[in-house]
């Protein structure tokens, strides 16, 4: 308990002061993070806050700028293994020691599952909203007991990689567009992002570290640092795993798969992973957001349930890095399937602060049709969004998109084909061509 930090007012300028040392000795600016508006709401609506994403994708230094905002707000983390023994040893004693902190954040509680039942009684006790922030490395669903636990007391929200609007300083707004009316935006997307400086995005990728590294040679350290720390700990405290030298193989198997359907099978055979083995790796691999598969889309739900997913992993800076093509994305023969993970991966980000809620999957059908990402929306509409590594196009390549179109007939809302060039090109009834920087150019100033 002596590593905590003091209970007085001095926390705000405690925790303020030692982001602002974090940020000058990385020589970054503290960077805005889009959905803490969205955490921020629901502090005043939800009595306990649950902020979930990837091992050091910025959830610690994202909720102690908001509590360094806090009067009477307290930061702890159970990666301090002084904290981490005492919350085991005495969970309902630990929370009962900490009653009078107005917000308490807690860090990586996926650590101590024996606090789920304690803070489950807290809450009970007391229903004053924005009273626990929890972060955690591992997805909700793969914590069914504290999601158990807090039915109808928390609030769930993601935290990914940084966007480019973020790193621009820009809030995209480009998902809302899409399910709007309004025209496009040819104003915004004028100038040209030439395929070098995509390529140079996509190596980079969004994980802090890395970004605020950029200029310099040891993202590979950091990258191979990043996945044992992945495997060592993440993966341990999930799941009793004897095999875990067999996981950076298979990252990298997935790494050459992205973009591609997953045929379980044939990566078992590949790898000689048993199938029943490999299943429980990818979940996972899943549980610590590593592995995002693309579900399948289908106007009969439940057959969505039984087609293949597509791969996907959660950072093209992370997939360069496994491929070991950082150096060479521009000729890579993964440049394809980088640029659409790359997109899905934006989109992603997008869904998690823009208004309009959706969810993303792909289509394709036996005759060969596809669609890179398919947005459903809550009310029923549809965006479907293809990817073309060209910087010219023909009308073969909107073929999937208009076969789509006719499918859901008017469920379908707007076709778009992102390619690398620089027009506006309407190609069709709702079906436009629009450079790749449309994802994060469609934007409104960040405050």
């Amino acid at each position: 308990m002596a590593n905590f930090l003091p209970r007085d007012g001095k926390f705000s300028y405690i925790i303020y002061t030692k982001l602002q040392r974090t940020m000058q000795a990385k020589n970054l600016m503290l960077i805005n993070r889009h959905i803490k508006k969205q955490l921020l709401s629901a502090l005043k609506a939800s009595p306990v806050v649950l902020l979930t994403g990837a091992r050091q994708v910025g959830k610690s230094t994202l909720v102690k700028e908001i509590v360094a905002k806090e009067s009477g707000a307290r930061y702890i983390t159970f990666d301090e293994p002084s904290v981490l023994l005492a919350a085991k040893k005495d969970p309902s004693g630990f929370l009962e020691g900490l009653a009078n902190i107005r917000t308490l954040v807690l860090d990586e509680v996926q650590r101590v599952p024996e606090l789920y039942l304690p803070l489950k009684l807290s809450v009970d006790e007391n229903r004053r909203a924005g009273r626990f922030i929890l972060t955690g490395s591992t997805s909700a669903l793969f914590l069914p007991k504290l999601a158990d636990a807090m039915v109808g007391r928390m609030a769930i929200h993601s935290l990914f990689p940084f966007s480019q609007g973020e790193l621009e300083g820009k809030t995209e707004v480009f998902i809302d567009w899409c399910f709007s009316n309004k025209g496009l935006p040819e104003d915004r997307l004028s100038a040209l992002v030439s395929k070098s400086e995509i390529a140079s995005r996509m190596s980079t990728g969004g994980f802090p570290a890395v970004v605020s590294g950029a200029k310099h040679s040891n993202s590979a350290d950091w990258f191979e640092s990043y996945i044992q720390t992945i495997l060592s700990r993440d993966i341990k405290d999930l799941a009793n795993v004897d095999r875990l030298l067999e996981f950076p193989s298979l990252l990298s198997l997935l790494a050459a798969r992205i973009g591609t359907l997953t045929n379980l099978s044939e990566i078992s055979r590949t790898t000689s992973i048993p199938l029943n083995s490999l299943k429980r790796y990818l979940a996972l691999l899943q549980a610590v957001f590593i592995y995002q598969p693309i579900p399948p889309w289908h106007a009969n739900f439940g057959k969505r349930l039984v087609k293949s997913s597509k791969s996907c992993l959660l950072d093209t800076g992370l997939v360069c890095h496994l491929l070991q093509i950082e150096n060479n994305v521009s000729h890579s023969p993964y440049y394809g399937h980088l640029l659409e993970t790359f997109v899905i991966n934006e989109l992603r980000k997008q869904i998690s602060w823009n208004n309009t809620r959706c969810h993303i999957y792909h289509w394709r059908t036996h005759e060969g049709d596809e669609v890179d990402a398919v947005l459903e929306a809550s009310n029923g509409k549809i965006v479907a969004l293809e990817v073309k590594a060209a910087s010219t196009i023909s009308a073969a390549d909107i073929s999937g998109l208009s076969r789509f179109a006719q499918l859901v007939g008017d469920q379908f809302h707007r076709g778009i084909l992102l390619y690398q060039g620089q027009k506006v090109i309407p190609l069709a009834k709702n079906i436009f061509a629009l450079p790749v920087s449309a994802l994060w150019r469609i934007s409104q100033p960040s405050k």
